[in-house]
């Protein structure tokens, strides 16, 4: 393993996802902590969308969704997913790969209780991913939800949150001339260490 410097320094993957998050807080106009999300279907089909990534923990990644959506019953079928960032005002990228599995307890509702007011009606209302007939009943559903749960919804039992375990977080910077700077984290599963592997750009 060729030996590791500046932006790609330490021994904790995550302390360096970190590190690269809050230096795209500084750079990015708008969501640097933004991730597009792959999945596949039950034929075997990918599917990629945006979310945003609400938390980086000592050993995985979180991020919230409908239950009901397109992405949560891909996930749920085959407990996995995989992601990538892109800051263009870095020229920095990480992707990661791994197993997903619920996380709705306690700390889905504090992140729930965290969100505007708007958002939480908006979940309520929205069956998301499914056919809509117009905006106006999507709003005649909002008007709807908000005189039934008032100032404070709780959470939906349809709502809530993904944790990915990674087996793979790769750290990707830009080269002169396309020589980009690739390290790859490897292992098999969670209970392993990781085997660090500098990529060919």
């Amino acid at each position: 393993m060729s030996s590791r410097s500046g932006i790609f320094a330490g021994d904790d993957p995550f302390a360096i996802v970190q590190d690269w998050m809050k230096e795209a807080q500084d750079s990015e106009l708008n969501d640097p902590n933004a991730i597009a999300l792959a999945t596949n279907d039950n034929s075997g089909m990918p599917n990629v969308r945006i979310v945003l990534l609400k938390g980086v923990e000592k050993d995985a990644f979180v991020f919230y969704t409908n239950y009901g959506s397109q992405k949560a019953l891909e996930i749920e079928a085959t407990g996995t997913a995989a992601f990538v960032m892109h800051w263009k005002s870095l020229r920095r990228q990480i992707r990661v790969r791994g197993h997903v599995s619920r996380e709705d307890g306690a700390q889905a509702d504090a992140y729930f209780a965290s969100r505007s007011l708007q958002s939480r009606i908006g979940a309520w209302a929205s069956k998301q991913s499914q056919p809509l007939k117009s905006k106006s009943s999507l709003l005649a559903n909002v008007a709807k939800e908000t005189a039934k749960h008032g100032t404070a919804p709780t959470r939906p039992p349809f709502w809530g949150g993904f944790r990915l375990i990674p087996t793979e977080i790769e750290f990707w910077a830009d080269g002169a001339f396309r020589l980009h700077d690739r390290f790859a984290w490897r292992r098999s599963s969670a209970d392993e260490n990781w085997e660090i592997l500098r990529l060919n750009p």
